[in-house]
């Protein structure tokens, strides 16, 4: 089954602090809830249709440390569209000091285990949806376990803060397979990672001077 990481993301990349002032403080970051101005009716549709569409979930464990105390805690999150399917469907959990999560319908893997990922993955009947975090999507992706990204690019420079793709990492050549300009400048976009990244001329080109 397909594993697909989804996740709000700044012009500049960023990814900490999205959704409230005081969500992610770390490192000393002051600009929380830039994304919410964008969350307007339209793009809230678009959200609820990645959730409505996944069989199950995937977290490390700082997110699904924040999701179990707001959509699975918080009334009216919890009666949302997003809410109801976080609180009906399997989710998983990356962690090696998760004991025992409140939050029902969880299983704890292995962090740093593709064999586990692997395992939650073909136990679903369909798509596994990882939300956010991105020390897991880091991971995932260096370990070729990620079958598509989703990105809501906001149209604003946060201009701090931790952003989704590391200064230093492996590279990744991506397809892109669906896109769309939902409202307010927000773009959705999905990619197909297609393994490393190429470099210098382009096909064509490199054709072209050697003809």
């Amino acid at each position: 089954m397909p594993l697909t990481t989804t996740s709000w993301v700044s012009v500049d990349g960023v990814m900490q602090g999205l959704g409230a002032e005081d969500e992610d403080r770390r490192g000393g970051f002051e600009r929380g809830g830039w994304a919410m101005p964008y969350a307007d009716p339209a793009v809230e549709g678009a959200l609820n249709a990645v959730y409505e569409k996944a069989d199950a979930f995937l977290f490390g464990s700082w997110t699904f440390d924040v999701f179990a105390r707001s959509w699975g805690a918080v009334p009216e999150m919890m009666d949302s569209p997003i809410g109801r399917a976080l609180n009906s469907k399997p989710k998983y959990v990356a962690s090696d000091t998760l004991a025992s999560p409140a939050w029902a319908h969880t299983t704890v893997i292995p962090a740093n285990s593709a064999a586990a990922v692997s395992g939650a993955v073909r136990e679903a009947s369909g798509e596994v949806v990882t939300p956010g975090g991105r020390t897991l999507i880091r991971w995932l992706l260096a370990n070729d376990l990620v079958d598509a990204v989703n990105l809501f690019i906001a149209p604003v420079v946060v201009g701090q803060g931790e952003r989704l793709f590391p200064d230093t990492g492996p590279d990744r050549a991506l397809e892109l397979t669906e896109h769309t300009v939902v409202s307010n400048g927000v773009i959705v976009v999905t990619y197909r990672p297609t393994g490393p990244a190429r470099y210098g001329q382009t096909a064509d080109t490199t054709r072209a001077w050697t003809e």
